[in-house]
């Protein structure tokens, strides 16, 4: 079985989050094992630097990168990524177990992004639009952006 597991800096407050999250992730096990990893955010500071801000996503970004396996397919989340429709993600989350990827991650930064090592080390960025999402929405985004693609692979008329 396919393994999705989706990192993510910082944690989710919000009960509305937290139970959407919790029905994709009912949703996608029929499909995937699926997990969130959450690594520690960093605290900003009100009017941090920019060597405030790259020591930040420099901790962030590595306690991001130590969650990863080298065998594992890295999507990164990133607004400079590649924009991507629904049907492209299906069409690609379709081929990676084919190309012999057994685990997926979707990388999900903090308030600041994502770290240089950390797009680095992605196979691809992808964006969902130029607009930026808190990361906590992105997280349900992302969920519900994944199980579409199951439902798109699998012929259902949840797509339409």
């Amino acid at each position: 079985m396919l393994n999705i597991r989706i990192l993510v800096v910082g944690k989710i407050k919000e009960k509305y989050f937290t139970a959407a999250l919790a029905e994709y992730l009912k949703r996608l096990s029929r499909f995937a094992r699926t997990e969130i990893v959450e690594v520690k955010d960093e605290a900003t500071p009100e009017k941090a630097s920019s060597s405030d801000n790259e020591r930040i996503l420099q901790n962030e970004g590595q306690r991001l990168i130590e969650k990863i396996d080298h065998r594992d397919f890295v999507f990164a989340l990133a607004i400079e990524g590649k924009l991507i429709s629904s049907e492209n993600l299906a069409a690609e989350m379709n081929r990676l177990p084919i190309d012999g990827y057994s685990t997926i991650d979707f990388v999900i930064g903090g308030s600041l992004g994502l770290s240089n090592e950390v797009k680095k080390r992605a196979n691809t960025k992808i964006s969902f639009g130029r607009i930026t999402l808190p990361h906590q929405l992105a997280r349900v985004v992302l969920c519900e952006q994944v199980y579409r693609a199951f439902m798109i692979n699998e012929g259902s008329p949840y797509h339409k």
